[in-house]
C-alpha cells in the first residue's frame, strides 16, 4: 500500500470546539476518562518483560488457539530495537461486530475519532475518498490519524489488512457475533516508512467481549514503504530513530491503548445502536 499524503485543512486540535457540538454524535464526546484498570497499572509497575513472554509477530495466529498467553498486558523490548506490547480490555455488553462497524465508521471525520480518546486524538482521514460499507469495510484501506502517545505527537498511516496476512485462520473469524480480528500495517503518514503491525482480537465472553491487542513496532519491522524520494532524503537516519524503541515508547503505547479501548467500550453499544445501518 502506498497512500497519498494527508491533506489537513487548518490545524488539528484536541477536544471539541463549540461548532463540533452540532455533530449528530456529539453527545458521546466525553472528555473525562476513567482511571487505568488495576491490571494495566500492575503491568506498568512490572516494567519490561522477557521477550519470549509476549507473542512474536510470526506467532500471531496463536491468539486464536490460546485462552490466555503468558503476558496478556505488558511489554517487552527486543535486542533489535523493537518492542512488543500487549493489552487486555474486558468489554461488557460489547459484541465483536460492533468493533468491525467502528473501524469502518469513524475514519472519515476527526470528530468521530475524538470520541475514542478525547485527550489524545486530533485528526482522522481516509487515504481514499470512497464510501465503503459492509463487514470489515476498512480492510484494504489506509487511515491517516494524528494522535498523542503520551506527550509525543504521532502522525500515522494505518493500512488495514486481512487477518490471514498475519497468519490468522479466517474461518475462525467467519461469525462476527463470536469473534473478529482487526489487523494493520502501521506506518508514518508524512514519511514513506512503515514501522510495525497491530492486531486487535475481539472474542465473545459471557457478559460481552474481550479485546486482546498486540503491537509489534520498531526494529526489524521499520522499513521504507517506497523508493526514497527527493523530499525524503533524511529518511535513512529517521529509520534508525524509528527502529529504536524505549520503555517510555512501550509504556506510552500500552497506556494509550488501554485508555482508548476502555473509554469507547463504555458507550459503543449505544453509539452502534444509534448510528449503525
Amino acid at each position: 500500500m502506498n497512500p497519498r499524503r494527508p491533506q489537513r485543512h487548518g490545524t488539528p486540535y484536541l477536544g471539541y470546539r463549540s461548532s463540533d457540538s452540532r455533530a449528530p454524535f456529539a453527545e458521546y464526546f466525553r472528555p473525562t476518562m476513567a482511571p487505568l484498570a488495576p491490571h494495566v497499572v500492575a503491568a506498568l509497575d512490572a516494567g519490561p518483560q522477557a521477550g519470549p513472554l509476549l507473542t512474536a509477530l510470526e506467532d500471531a495466529g496463536s491468539l486464536l488457539e490460546s485462552d490466555r498467553e503468558p503476558t496478556e498486558t505488558g511489554y517487552a523490548l527486543l535486542p533489535d530495537g523493537s518492542m512488543r506490547v500487549a493489552v487486555h480490555t474486558p468489554m461488557p455488553e460489547v459484541t465483536p461486530s460492533m468493533w468491525d462497524w467502528w473501524f469502518s465508521w469513524h475514519g472519515d471525520d476527526s470528530r468521530k475519532y475524538k470520541l475514542w480518546h478525547p485527550r489524545a486524538h486530533l485528526f482522522a482521514q481516509w487515504a481514499d475518498d470512497g464510501v465503503h460499507t459492509g463487514p470489515r469495510a476498512y480492510v484494504g484501506r489506509t487511515s491517516y490519524v494524528d494522535e498523542y502517545l503520551g506527550s509525543r505527537l504521532t502522525r500515522a498511516a494505518i493500512s488495514f489488512l486481512s487477518p490471514s496476512v498475519l497468519g490468522l485462520e479466517e474461518t475462525r473469524l467467519a461469525d462476527p457475533r463470536e469473534a473478529t480480528a482487526v489487523c494493520a500495517r502501521v506506518g508514518l503518514s508524512e514519511h514513506p516508512l512503515d514501522v510495525g503491525y497491530l492486531l486487535h482480537h475481539v472474542r465473545r465472553t459471557e457478559d460481552g467481549s474481550e479485546m486482546r491487542s498486540r503491537f509489534w513496532i520498531g526494529g526489524r519491522h521499520a522499513v521504507p514503504r517506497t523508493r526514497i524520494s527527493a523530499f525524503a532524503r533524511p529518511l535513512p537516519s529517521f529509520i534508525g530513530r524509528a527502529a529504536s524503541m524505549t520503555a517510555t515508547n512501550a509504556a506510552g503505547l500500552l497506556v494509550h491503548c488501554a485508555q482508548e479501548m476502555g473509554h469507547l467500550a463504555a458507550f459503543l453499544p449505544a453509539l452502534h445502536q444509534q448510528f449503525a445501518e
